[in-house]
């Protein structure tokens, strides 16, 4: 009969402990929760990932989930982030009383060099990185804390929206916090329902892109004043 090498029982009782470790909220989970919340886009996204694989989180529990069809999800995340984007331009963000100017971002304005480097922060930073900590790991996270209940899980949503917001507050300011504050409550309520991360992405990055489309054209005020003058 083969016996067991006690060296390879050991490795495996040390991964159990890392796991059980990074799974929990004690000062080794903590930790790993400060470190990718502040690591930055696109890092504390890829992060996330590290610690589901460490922590032995199944992929689904953060939300990545193959989708049923790949081209069908990622068409409804298109028409629904350039939707919102809109919506929120022309209608809701004027009724905020917001700048029709997103003055952080104005330096895009046919400015064709900036193009780059913005859409990639714009589709990795924001879409992959953004929905993947906001979404997939802090409802992961605070699930475990709240439990699962319609209650919970409103809760949440609401939570996590708001510290979304305020996290646009140091490059955005005021009207920065309202718009995210909208999007999080939109992503978030899809995500509760769906448990999946790949439509939301989507549109996160769609309504990022339309964002950037927008300013670079320079038509922000047109659409803001379509319907309010």
């Amino acid at each position: 009969m083969e016996q067991n090498d006690p060296q390879l029982s050991g490795s495996a009782t040390q991964r159990e402990r890392i796991a059980h470790g990074l799974r929990g909220f004690g000062p080794f989970g903590l930790i790993a929760i400060v470190v990718i919340i502040f690591a930055g886009n696109p890092a504390s996204g890829v992060l996330v990932l590290v610690w589901a694989w460490a922590s032995q989180t199944p992929w689904r529990d953060i939300g990545y989930v193959r989708p049923t069809n790949w081209i069908g999800s990622t068409i409804v995340g298109i028409v629904l982030g350039v939707a919102l984007k809109f919506v929120l331009k022309a209608v809701v963000m004027p009724l905020l009383g917001a700048d029709p100017i997103n003055n952080a971002y104005h330096y895009l304005v046919g400015n064709r060099a900036a193009l780059p480097g913005v859409l990639f922060a714009v589709i990795v930073g924001a879409g992959f990185s953004e929905e993947t900590v906001f979404r997939g790991f802090m409802f992961e996270r605070f699930g475990r804390l709240f439990g699962r209940s319609v209650r919970a899980t409103v809760a949440v949503v609401l939570l996590t929206s708001a510290w979304f917001a305020v996290a646009h507050y140091p490059d955005q300011g005021i009207d920065g916090v309202k718009q995210a504050a909208c999007t999080g409550l939109v992503f978030g309520s899809i995500y509760a329902v769906t448990g999946r991360l790949w439509t939301v992405m989507v549109a996160h990055a769609a309504f990022d892109v339309t964002a950037v489309a927008m300013i670079y054209l320079d038509r922000e005020s047109a659409v803001a004043h379509l319907f309010f003058k």
